[in-house]
């Protein structure tokens, strides 16, 4: 059969077309591939000794997150395509070049952040950026000037080499169709198009959809992190429902009661006496990330941490604790509000969620304690102030009340001695007694620069600096006649890796030590039972013998009821359970446990199902506690 002229036009157009779709979503999909390498450049894995034969893997196990992605992004060229049929391309082609532009930048931002985040974070680019860009002073006090310079300078250059590696594409709707009869016909094949589009989309025909999980393939949780499309990542975490009780929703009622029974019990009894008071002064002290891996104690590093391991040995000392997340935000309301931290969600920044939790600060003031709180940084950041008022703390020192010199001492604001020094000064000062004050430090952070000369390496160094800090101020009070009364409660808010090997969210990590200390303890004592940072709000208030009973996942170490010792962290989409069968690591996007040395957590024993089971039913039941608040 012979083609009139005008069907051949209709045929070779629509062809052109059909090639400027495909070389839109191939050409994105070669961009998404390239990256992993990049990535895997810039956060180290050529030191780290990863052969190019994982790299090759990265690449070849992330497609999939690829497809989708792509795919997502040529939904609307696609339409472009079809609308040129009905009218004149020349509009649909200057709005194609800008959709480019912007899609140009946003994916160059997205890759750039998600490589220099990731070396602090461990983990991919999600929604929880959004709220700590909302405190940009705070967001950006981990890096250097320079590095945020250099991070600008590089998502304008990819954006500009992404945007003219792909405008190529549109230059085929330079030529118009014809208004014939032949449109219905085209614009139904172009419509076929969508088909494996949304295939893509969903990624494939099985009953699960599309989600990080899909580019796992590692026991190595950086190589499955490099896989991910960082874009994927983000803009997935963003679309997460607020139905939380759809969270995590791995088992039936009754089979989840069950597994919960007895697993948190709040009632005390014959509970163990520390304190020659019911009564005594509370200082809260926490310490940004001091974990395990700085405390000699604990069997970390040795000469970081000589006060806080000689404060140990003359107080009460929780040496087998856990905290229960892995940032500030998470820890806080972990340990003040005796609430386990979750992996995908910070209750802090829902402050209707957190204002309903009981809190220790709240069960002291109807106590007729006074409740204040200092913190040498931006109190607004991640929610925190509003959080600190809805418990009851009347007066809270932040960055604000400190001389604009101590302000700029650090990149995250008043350095730890300063700030240790206004709190011996306050407490000293104090009029009303029975009195509690909280003291959350910031010295040992990113990017580690402080007035102290130790250690070469700024990390260790910086910790070592707080806990000198810690040593002076323990020193000023004993020194002090409120120490007869006091009881200091020293507790970091999570861990921190170092040296920078092995897995982010290893158990090491999210050691910590708990120490009680003051006149008012009655001697030195080592608890060296296993437990968990939010357990802290319930032993503490069992020791003053005020009711903890609202506090449903908190429990007291201290009373007999305490009959099962186990420990609960959770990281980004997972949890770590473990007890004295062992400990189980649990990646919910892969949907399996990642392997811990001397532990059973790889095999299919029943004290390993066990434990994966009771920590899905914890992960469950606290969603399913949030709806409800």
């Amino acid at each position: 059969m012979i083609m009139r002229p005008s069907e051949r036009k209709h045929t070779l157009l629509f062809s052109l077309r059909i090639r400027a779709l495909a070389g839109h979503y191939l050409r994105l999909l070669l961009i998404f591939i390239l990256q992993k390498p990049l990535f895997m450049l810039y956060t180290g894995a050529i030191s780290d000794g990863y052969p190019f034969r994982d790299w090759l893997r990265v690449m070849w196990h992330g497609i999939p997150v690829d497809l989708s992605v792509a795919a997502y992004l040529t939904v609307l060229p696609l339409m472009l395509c079809l609308v040129t049929v009905w009218t004149d391309s020349r509009l649909i082609k200057r709005i194609w070049q800008v959709y480019d532009v912007l899609m140009a930048l946003l994916l160059a931002l997205v890759f750039v952040a998600d490589a220099a985040l990731y070396p602090f974070w461990g983990y991919k680019l999600d929604a929880s950026v959004f709220f700590y860009l909302r405190s940009p002073g705070e967001a950006f006090a981990s890096v250097s000037f320079l590095f945020t310079l250099l991070g600008i300078l590089a998502v304008l250059v990819l954006a500009h080499l992404y945007y003219r590696y792909t405008v190529a594409v549109i230059r085929p709707l330079d030529q118009p169709f014809i208004r014939l009869l032949m449109r219905g016909t085209v614009s139904t094949l172009l419509l076929l198009f969508t088909a494996p589009l949304l295939l893509a989309i969903r990624g494939g025909v099985k009953e699960s959809t599309m989600n990080v999980g899909h580019a796992y393939f590692s026991e190595d949780q950086y190589l499955n992190h490099s896989a991910v499309n960082p874009a994927f990542s983000m803009f997935s975490s963003m679309g997460k429902s607020s139905d939380w009780s759809s969270y995590y929703d791995f088992m039936d009622e009754d089979h989840r009661e069950r597994l919960m029974r007895d697993l948190f019990p709040t009632d005390d009894y014959l509970t163990e006496e520390l304190l020659r008071t019911d009564r005594p002064d509370i200082l809260i002290l926490v310490l940004e990330g001091y974990g395990g891996d700085f405390v000699h104690s604990l069997g970390g590093m040795e000469g970081v941490s000589p006060h806080i391991d000689s404060i140990a040995a003359h107080g009460v000392y929780f040496s087998r604790c856990y905290a229960d997340s892995y940032r500030t935000d998470r820890g806080m309301v972990s340990l003040m509000n005796g609430h386990p931290a979750l992996p995908v969600t910070s209750i802090m920044k829902i402050p209707v969620k957190s204002a309903a939790l009981p809190s220790i600060s709240g069960k002291l003031k109807e106590q007729g304690y006074t409740n204040s709180f200092m913190y040498g940084g931006d109190i607004n950041f991640t929610n925190m102030k509003s959080w600190l008022m809805s418990h009851g703390y009347t007066h809270i020192t932040s960055d604000v009340d400190f001389t604009a010199s101590e302000r700029r001492a650090n990149a995250w604001g008043v350095n730890d001695e300063v700030t240790f020094s206004r709190l011996a000064g306050m407490l000293k000062n104090a009029e009303k007694h029975p009195w509690h004050a909280a003291l959350l430090s910031l010295s040992s952070h990113e990017p580690f620069e402080v007035p102290f000369s130790k250690f070469e390496d700024p990390i260790p160094n910086s910790f070592a600096y707080t806990d000198s800090c810690v040593g002076r101020l323990v020193d000023e009070l004993r020194s002090h006649p409120l120490w007869d009364n006091l009881l200091m409660v020293i507790i970091p808010d999570h861990g921190f890796r170092y040296p920078k090997e092995g897995f982010f969210q290893a158990p090491h990590v999210h050691r910590i030590p708990v120490i009680w200390t003051g006149g008012a303890v009655k001697g030195p004592k080592v608890v060296d039972c296993i437990m968990k940072q939010s357990d802290m709000a319930a032993t503490l208030l069992g020791q003053l013998g005020i009711d903890h009973s609202d506090f449903l996942f908190s429990r007291n170490v201290l009373s007999s009821s305490y009959s099962y010792p186990f420990a609960f962290y959770t990281f980004n989409n997972g949890f770590c359970f473990m007890d004295d069968t062992g400990t189980t690591l649990y990646d919910a996007a892969a949907d399996r446990c990642i392997p811990v040395e001397g532990s059973d957590a790889d095999d299919a024993s029943p004290a390993s199902q066990l434990r994966l089971d009771r920590g899905k039913a914890i992960l469950q039941t606290l969603y399913d506690d949030l709806a409800s608040r």
